[in-house]
């Protein structure tokens, strides 16, 4: 199991493989973002985009799938997240492509006032096929702490 004692800022990882299917973006789309570019081949060739695209939203969620897995692979402690920062889609997603994620730890904190918990910032990017970087956000994740009666 990891814990907080054992984030190390400057830590990279490289995971996942999410394949974009077009009836996936479609259905998401009608559910939760239904401008034309994402649900109509004929509209989203009229815009920048040239053809059907995934939402950012959508592409938010695939790489939370690929981010739950990968920490259900690690065994880490985790405690959730109070949110995310500075969410860039920096190219669009297609059907077609497939998607992975690289995380890198900034930094961490323990807690103050909860000593059984720690928290960590993490650079995210999210990949294409290509290599290409599609979007990038920065987390911050809660994480439990090994000894909490510990002092920091």
């Amino acid at each position: 199991m990891q814990y907080f004692e054992d984030i190390e800022p400057g830590t990279v990882h490289r995971f996942g493989s999410y394949a974009v299917k077009r009836d996936e973006v479609i259905e998401f789309a009608s559910k939760y973002d239904p401008q034309p570019f994402h649900l109509d081949d004929e509209a989203a060739a009229q815009t920048h985009f040239g053809r059907l695209s995934a939402s950012g939203w959508h592409t938010c969620a695939m790489t939370m799938a690929m981010l739950v897995e990968n920490l259900k692979e690690r065994r880490q402690a985790g405690l959730g997240s109070p949110g995310l920062d500075e969410i860039r889609w920096l190219r669009p997603v297609y059907p077609g492509d497939t998607l992975s994620v690289e995380t890198e730890i900034v930094d961490k904190k323990r807690s103050s006032s909860r000593p059984e918990m720690g928290s960590f910032r993490s650079l995210v990017k999210v990949y294409n096929q290509d290599g290409v970087v599609v979007m990038s956000m920065k987390s911050i994740g809660l994480i439990r702490v090994r000894e909490p009666e510990t002092v920091a």
